[in-house]
């Protein structure tokens, strides 16, 4: 099992993964630009479990999550050191112009060579993600794609250790099928 849980970005989406690992027993720590010291409002809310850190101190976490808006990612993730962790990547390009017939998360392990790259969370709202999976009886279905198994089973577990008993796994290419299938059909209807 991973133990810890780094967080890049510490917004809605942020918070909503810290929640998450928070109920998967994880180790959370959370981090922005502004540094560990503008987090302390977030830290209390969140609770027990979390702590601020710089972006340094989260990238060093087994699993990191990248929870910044698209544009900011090339930043976030500048000059950091990684050694084979697990990247989710909880991104979306919605211009999608900027992609050259490459997905997003090609784009994103470029950014972060080094560590295996996983998509998820990036399909349901914070404040979906951040809730009780299970909440008034339903059962949350999460996606996960990437081409590492072992990255994808340790992602799915954090899911499931946190309440969402589904999760849906693709290799990236397969996943990029799909959304090139579904963007699409959207454009012809």
């Amino acid at each position: 099992m991973t133990d810890s849980v780094g967080i890049i970005g510490a917004g809605r989406l942020g918070q909503a993964m810290a929640r998450t690992a928070l109920r998967a027993g994880r180790r959370v720590v959370i981090a922005n630009s502004r540094g560990p010291e503008s987090l302390a409002s977030v830290v209390s809310e969140l609770g027990d479990g979390v702590s601020a850190g710089t972006v340094d101190e989260s990238a060093a976490a087994d699993i990191v999550v990248i929870a910044v808006p698209w544009d900011h990612v090339p930043a976030a993730v500048q000059g950091l050191n990684w050694n084979g962790q697990i990247v989710i990547d909880a991104t979306n390009d919605w211009a999608a112009d900027d992609l050259n017939g490459r997905t997003s998360s090609e784009l994103v392990a470029d950014l972060v060579a080094g560590v295996r790259v996983v998509k998820a969370a990036n399909t349901l709202g914070a404040e979906v993600l951040g809730s009780d999976p299970q909440e008034a009886g339903g059962r949350r279905v999460i996606f996960v794609s990437g081409d590492d198994a072992g990255a994808k089973a340790d992602v799915v577990a954090l899911f499931g250790d946190a309440g969402s008993p589904r999760s849906t796994s693709a290799t990236s290419q397969q996943a990029a099928r799909c959304s090139r299938s579904t963007t699409r059909s959207q454009g012809s209807t």
